[in-house]
Parts: C-alpha cells; structure tokens; sequence
C-alpha cells in the first residue's frame, strides 16, 4: 500500500489526529489558566455524556450537574482537594433518596482525572502536560506499531487486539521520551521512574475503557472525532495517567 492509498483509507482518521495535534499546540503556546479551564470543561462535559452511554445511564440531569462542578472550579484554589467531593455529594444525594447508585460512576470516571488534568497544569505549568502527552502518545503509537509487528502473545481478555509485546513497546517508548521531556523537572532517575509508572498506568487508562466499551456493548464511547470515535476514546490513557503523575509531582 502506497502512501496515497494509506491517506485515502485512513483519511478521517488523519486529517483529525492532524487537527488535534494543531490545537493542542495552539493551546499550550498561548498557555492561559482561563482558556485551559474553558476548553478541559468543553472536553468534561463531552466526556460525561460519553460516560453516560458506557455506564448505560440514561440521566442528561449530570450533564447540567457536570457543569456547575467544572464552573466551580474556577474559584477553588487547591482543585486537588475537591476532585472527590463531587462524588461524596452525589453518592450521599443518592443514598438519601435511596435511587440507583451508578449515577455516581461518571463523577468517579472522567470526572476525578478532570479535575487532577487541571490541577496539574495550574500546579504544575504547561510543561506538565507536554510531559504527560509525551509518555501517553509515545505509549499509544509505538504500542500500536510494535503489536502489529512483533506482536504474538495476547495482553488482556479484555481487548483482544493488544499483545505483550505491543505493551512492552508501547511502556518502552513511553518511558525513553518521557525520561528526556521529565528532565524539566527533576533528575534523570525520577524522570524515568515517574515515566515509567504513568506509561504502564496509561495502559491500563485505555484497558479499562476498552473494558467499559465491552460491557456495554459499544464500539467506541462516541463519534464526535471522525476516525477516532469519541472524546474518552482519545483521552482514556491519559485519564490513567494523569493521576500518577499529579501524585508524583506533589511527592517531590
């Protein structure tokens, strides 16, 4: 397959992936609080609605309540110590009206990474998150590529598409460029620590998802990126991931 051929059978896919790499660089150049709050809380919402779908609830109430969390947000100084509030409400809301426990599961799922993604970069900077990007696409394309290849051995029952040797290509990647982007931070020993547990972690990030999707019958979490099916489908290893390394970062 020539290289035209290759564009036109992926054509979708590409020509997106080309137009969110461009505006996640536009985003990260003009590095601004507000705007990083404004478009995560677009991806939030997004990504309740998705949450919805895979936890089978059927409830456009916690879109509107998803809302007035990430709203919130923006008065609260220490985002950290609220990223589990809104599900000690929800699920004390629930109890007391003894109705159906999941409701709480998209305030667990994406909402408490969500939370941490802001947290990191407001804590953090820019360039903890170009790091955290670094290890989870390294980790996901040389995952990708080292399966197709060299994979032999299956993963997971869970998705039956990923093989060891992919993973370790994948968490090999991840570790290598995200040691070199960490260095930012800290010594070199930490960064490729650190890396190493947020690559491992954002495999698991996308394995739980892909969990998720087969519970409940679903191909992808939705279709609002052509070629690449929805928001979660594009953020579920960093979702993982993002939670390491917040942790590791607030250890130092």
């Amino acid at each position: 397959m020539d290289i035209k051929e290759l564009f036109n059978s992926h054509k979708d896919r590409i020509i997106t992936g080309l137009g969110l790499i461009l505006g996640v660089v536009v985003i990260l150049a003009i590095n601004n609080f507000y705007l990083m709050w404004l478009v995560l809380g677009i991806v939030y919402i997004i990504g309740i609605y998705e949450a919805n779908n895979l936890f089978s609830i059927d409830d456009k109430n916690l879109l509107f309540i998803g809302a007035v969390v990430w709203g919130s947000l923006i008065f609260v100084k220490h985002l950290e110590l609220v990223a589990f509030l809104p599900v000690l409400v929800m699920a004390s809301y629930y109890a007391y009206k003894y109705q159906d426990m999941k409701n709480i599961f998209p305030f667990l799922y994406p909402t408490i990474s969500m939370i941490l993604f802001l947290a990191l970069y407001k804590d953090f900077g820019v360039f903890a998150i170009v790091w955290l990007i670094v290890v989870v696409a390294f980790t996901d394309t040389l995952a990708y590529f080292s399966g197709k290849y060299f994979g032999k051995t299956k993963f997971s029952p869970t998705s039956p598409n990923k093989t060891l040797e992919g993973v370790a290509g994948g968490v090999l990647a991840g570790t290598i460029f995200g040691s070199i982007a960490g260095l930012y931070f800290n010594g070199f020993l930490f960064a490729l620590v650190i890396s190493f547990f947020v690559s491992v972690f954002s495999v698991f990030g996308d394995l739980f998802e892909s969990y998720l999707k087969r519970k409940s019958n679903l191909k992808d979490s939705g279709n609002i990126l052509p070629g690449h099916g929805g928001i979660l489908d594009r953020l579920d290893g960093y979702l993982f991931g993002v939670v390491i390394l917040y942790i590791a970062l607030k250890m130092v």
